[in-house]
């Protein structure tokens, strides 16, 4: 089946989203509800895909192949390609200080649990944002402004893979492990713990 690489980057910012508001519905519920270990070991999971994910793979095909046709076939968009690249390129130090903050929580106990619920708030907002400017300004630039050879181009690239959480994903081993932790022990709409 061929896969549409606009659609693909719609379904993989809405797999990231239901995410990150399931990672704020588990930190409402606190560790308290489930037991510090499965709170913190499914945290830790939500925060790798993130990083495996989308800013290994999702990030670097927008900015290698997507944002570049886009700012040259609409060049209206070419400031806000430039800020969503610059929060593209900060986006695994972000993900790490998240791990550091969330160590530190479960490490160093209550005293350091409102920094990283603070962070948390913020790199979800931030996130959400990110996505919703492209999908209101980016993707629809790119339905009405590329040719067919830049499609053709951008869906073969987007298809060689996909989010490895995703019902059609990438069934790696590795991350089918990691599937199942979140699923298993996240509150919907990622999970069903």
């Amino acid at each position: 089946m061929k896969r549409d690489a606009l659609r693909t980057v719609r379904d993989e910012h809405a797999s990231l989203a239901a995410m990150l508001r399931s990672m704020l519905a588990m930190i409402e519920r606190g560790p308290e509800t489930d037991g510090p270990e499965r709170f913190f070991d499914v945290l830790r999971a939500m925060l790798f895909y993130i990083g495996e994910f989308p800013e290994k793979l999702h990030h670097p095909k927008e900015s290698d192949l997507l944002f570049p046709r886009v700012a040259r076939a609409a060049p209206h968009t070419l400031e806000a390609i430039q800020r969503l690249e610059k929060e593209h390129m900060g986006g695994e130090d972000r993900v790490r200080e998240l791990v550091h903050l969330l160590m530190a929580w479960e490490y160093l106990g209550e005293p350091r649990r409102q920094a990283f619920v603070d962070e948390v708030q913020a790199y979800v907002n931030f996130y959400l944002a990110h996505m919703r400017l492209e999908e209101q300004l980016v993707l629809p630039a790119a339905e009405q402004s590329l040719s067919d050879e830049d499609r053709r181009l951008l869906d073969a690239a987007f298809a060689a893979h996909t989010d490895p959480l995703s019902p059609e994903g990438a069934r790696d081993p590795a991350f089918d492990r990691l599937f199942t932790r979140i699923v298993r022990l996240a509150p919907a709409p990622v999970g069903v713990g």
